[in-house]
């Protein structure tokens, strides 16, 4: 029950917050700085209607969640005599966010983030299915607005469209709302069948220095900020 009600208990990436705008007459968000991370990621298209469990499943099978992990793992095991080699599939702890995002006009992606000790290609296990491919997300700094309620579309759309008219507002005038709706993503922290109103989502809106500079130094920020001199 605790995933029909919100509760996950499972890992996220670790990020650093720079500012926050939470002024009572606004729509309030956070800035966040994130670290390289990898994630295991499947492409869907919007012909499957606003149904995410396809790519789920996908991505859920592939770290083991519904049984036998499909993935390669190869890992030598020092013995006294001899040394084994066995492969077999490795099991991936379950950590979230879930992203997705447009990848052009009709093909989505949806990505699930791997735990922290996986810091590099050569320690993660290959996928056995060839819809499900590893990436690695470059370090980034973004906007982000925390709801609760529907993942559909429709919604997540509305919320990036309020989000970037707040930044807007904030000082960030050289970001359009076509380049945000374009480039937003939606990050669920819960599974499919929890309670709306218990849900954990965030959209993001990825963002560059200048724009972040612009939000410090502005005067139509709110909120409070560290370390966003350098945020390579």
């Amino acid at each position: 029950m605790g995933s029909v009600i919100g509760k996950t208990g499972v890992a996220e990436p670790a990020y650093e917050v720079l500012f926050k705008q939470h002024a009572s007459d606004t729509f309030p968000y956070e800035i966040r700085k994130y670290g390289q991370r990898f994630a295991a990621q499947a492409t869907f298209t919007s012909n499957d209607g606003d149904d995410r469990s396809t790519p789920f499943r996908l991505l859920a099978k592939y770290i083991g969640v519904f049984g036998t992990p499909e993935n390669e793992g190869s890992k030598a095991i020092a013995m006294t005599a001899p040394v084994a080699i066995s492969d077999k599939p490795t099991s991936i702890a379950m950590t979230a966010p879930v992203i997705m995002s447009n990848k052009d006009a009709t093909t989505k992606t949806m990505d699930f983030i791997l735990p922290a000790e996986y810091d590099s290609l050569e320690k993660i296990p290959k996928p056995t299915n060839p819809a499900v491919m590893i990436h690695a997300i470059p370090p980034q700094v973004g906007a982000v607005h925390q709801y609760s309620g529907s993942m559909r579309e429709n919604d997540c759309k509305n919320k990036a469209t309020q989000l970037v008219k707040q930044l807007q507002k904030d000082g960030v005038k050289e970001l359009t709302e076509d380049q945000a709706l374009q480039n937003y993503e939606y990050w669920g922290y819960n599974p499919p069948f929890t309670l709306p109103m218990f849900r954990r989502n965030e959209v993001w809106i990825p963002l560059d220095e200048a724009q972040v500079a612009s939000l410090v130094s502005g005067t139509g920020g709110v909120g409070s900020a560290t370390g966003v001199t350098d945020i390579n």
